[in-house]
């Protein structure tokens, strides 16, 4: 059975885009079938990091949603696109990838008409199923809102990111409450951008003992990776840094 994993944080900025897809790219790479959908319609990014763009994606999230085409229609393998890396993708392995649009008018649309929530609910199961997938990544919107709270109560793994930050471990505790409430089998919580002066083991037992959820990992915060700038997935790019390492530690949980 595919595994669905939702990659969630309270708030913008902690990196959850980035995490999504090296995690994503780490499996395909080992031979696994993946996808990730870009739920975070209001600002989506991650089919940046995948070099895709306006001018490559006729069809995006936005058009299923209002009924324009079926969800397969706006699903682009970028397979082909990780091979000229360090780290290929396995001939076995698969990687998709279901973009939201990034043109201001039909963000507007979102932010004014909203659309059927239950109709992202049937489009996910569709591309489980019609794709032959092992994983389905969610990279939600941060906070929570109807669409984020469906990603969460469908998860088979629930990916919380934060920031050694007060805010952060404010909006964490808000959403590991409400995913508690929604009876998700699987958290864990990976703390991200943490300076390097800092004790992490120390740090990954006080967040594990505020939340009482398990840390995969403390990563630092990262100067290769800010100069990557989200042009290319870092893991792919990199696959022998030591950043690369611990998101590789972070995949091998969710086999």
């Amino acid at each position: 059975m595919p595994r669905t994993v939702s990659v969630h944080s309270f708030r913008g900025g902690t990196g959850k885009s980035n995490l999504t897809a090296n995690l994503a790219a780490i499996l395909a790479a080992s031979g696994k079938r993946v996808a990730i959908v870009d739920t975070d319609i209001q600002s989506p990014g991650v089919h940046v990091i995948f070099d895709l763009d306006k001018n490559s994606t006729n069809l995006t999230l936005n058009d299923y949603l209002w009924g324009r085409c079926r969800i397969d229609e706006c699903v682009y393998d970028v397979s082909a696109i990780l091979q000229d890396t360090a780290c290929p993708i396995s001939q076995q392995g698969a990687i998709y990838l279901v973009p939201s649009s990034i043109k201001t008018g039909q963000i507007t649309r979102i932010l004014s008409e909203g659309y059927e929530i239950g109709l992202l609910n049937n489009g996910l199961q569709d591309i489980k199923h019609r794709f032959k997938l092992d994983y389905l990544f969610i990279d939600t919107h941060p906070g929570l809102n109807e669409e984020t709270l469906l990603s969460i109560a469908i998860s088979d793994l629930l990916v919380i990111v934060l920031r050694p930050d007060k805010q952060d471990y404010q909006g964490t505790a808000v959403t590991v409450e409400v995913a508690r409430k929604l009876s998700v089998p699987n958290m864990i919580l990976v703390v991200n951008k943490a300076l390097p002066a800092l004790d992490f083991n120390s740090l990954s037992q006080l967040v594990s003992d505020t939340f009482q959820v398990p840390v995969a990992a403390v990563l630092p915060l990262c100067e290769d990776m800010v100069q990557l700038g989200s042009s290319a997935v870092f893991s792919l790019r990199f696959p022998d840094h030591p950043f690369s390492h611990k998101l590789k530690d972070i995949a091998e949980l969710l086999v």
